[in-house]
């Protein structure tokens, strides 16, 4: 746009400047402020730019996008979710599915194993092929969870305070725990210290000079309870330990008793991956524990997890729990569904258990007389 100056000539006119008055300018053409007799090709517009009120101020896009809306609708299905829902996710359909999830584990729930032990939860349309991810074929989904951080139960207070209570007791309920967590998920206990202690010493006879190394006596670090169980064999364990629970359930230690129950009970149905993660995923190593069961808080189980612990993350872990389904399919869905909700029901019945030890030590100052400076291999 050019501009006109003042003393612009007209043709038949003389060269004088053209002055008049200045007019005021009415109330009706203030949004127009061309010379006086100029007209724009546009009408007036109050607004400086146009509002944006009620306009989408975010895009988002998600490969697969319909299995993800698939997966949503298999939610609501279930009743997981639903208008409401979606209205607090703003339309966003990875916020809803989570969210979903998140309301069907209850947040009271959530809190306890958000205190207790790192899982993560996932839904994916990828699985793992040697260190890789490969889309699942024929429209399916795969939930996972895995450990990023194992939690960790010290129960040796626990135990001999039930063997004052009678002999063996606390033998029985350490073994009836143990086999129950066995049965659901990963752990590491005394058994997986004594392994190591024995690799360990493999190890050594291997070098010029075996003596030089210092071995963790995982053994002596056993209640005595304990130690005499091991040299009696399965049978002993399992046939005396459920007589005795039986005859002390309605103790003063009922409530634990309660919780082993429920464990117990829910550890019976069976909650195994697919078998596609453990024979196509190609994994390095089993899963990660998801518990640390120690007898004090710095005997040798806990050392030789610490020395463990440093190469677990290495290579790529098997999942906790692992199940492919199709959101097309109803009857996958729920079984998918109750696979996730039984190992987390399982999982919450655990670590309620691991925080009432944890408050009854507390409150009865029953770890006192512990040699709590027992050296660690974190220190040698």
């Amino acid at each position: 746009m050019q501009r006109i100056a003042q003393g612009s000539l007209f043709p038949g006119r003389s060269h004088r400047s053209i002055r008049r008055k200045r007019r005021p300018i009415s109330a009706c053409t203030a949004g127009n402020t061309g010379a006086t007799g100029l007209v724009t090709l546009a009408p007036a517009f109050t607004h400086a730019l146009p509002t944006l009120f009620g306009m989408p101020f975010s895009y988002s896009h998600e490969f697969h996008a319909e299995l993800l809306y698939e997966l949503c609708t298999a939610l609501v299905r279930e009743g997981l979710g639903g208008p409401e829902t979606w209205r607090r996710c703003e339309g966003s359909a990875v916020v809803f599915a989570q969210r979903a999830i998140r309301e069907a584990i209850g947040e009271e729930r959530w809190n306890l194993l958000q205190r207790n032990v790192q899982y993560h939860l996932n839904v994916s349309d990828l699985a793992e092929r040697d260190g890789q991810d490969v889309p699942l074929e024929n429209g399916r989904l795969s939930v996972t969870v895995e450990c990023g951080g194992s939690g960790f139960l010290k129960i040796g207070p626990a135990i001999e305070a039930l063997e004052e209570e009678a002999a063996g007791l606390g033998a029985a309920f350490y073994w009836t725990l143990t086999y129950a967590i066995y049965r659901v998920m990963r752990i590491y206990n005394h058994d997986d210290a004594l392994e190591y202690e024995e690799r360990m010493k493999e190890y050594a006879e291997e070098e010029e000079n075996p003596g030089q190394y210092e071995f963790p006596e995982v053994e002596k670090a056993l209640p005595e309870c304990i130690r005499l169980t091991l040299q009696g064999g399965c049978g002993v364990r399992s046939i005396q330990a459920r007589r005795l629970l039986s005859r002390h359930r309605n103790g003063r230690f009922q409530s634990w008793f309660e919780r082993l129950r429920t464990i117990e009970r829910l550890s019976r149905v069976p909650l195994r991956s697919d078998p596609s993660f453990r024979e196509d995923g190609r994994y390095d190593t089993i899963p990660l524990p998801s518990l640390l069961v120690a007898f004090k808080e710095h005997d040798a189980i806990v050392a030789c997890f610490d020395e463990e612990s440093q190469y677990m993350l290495e290579g790529s872990a098997e999942p906790a729990l692992g199940v492919v389904f199709s959101p097309r399919e109803p009857e996958e869905v729920r079984r998918a569904f109750r696979t996730v909700s039984r190992f987390v029901a399982f999982n919450c019945e655990l670590f309620g258990l691991v925080e009432e030890l944890q408050g009854w030590e507390k409150n009865c100052d029953a770890g006192a007389h512990l040699d709590r400076g027992e050296p660690s291999l974190r220190a040698a």
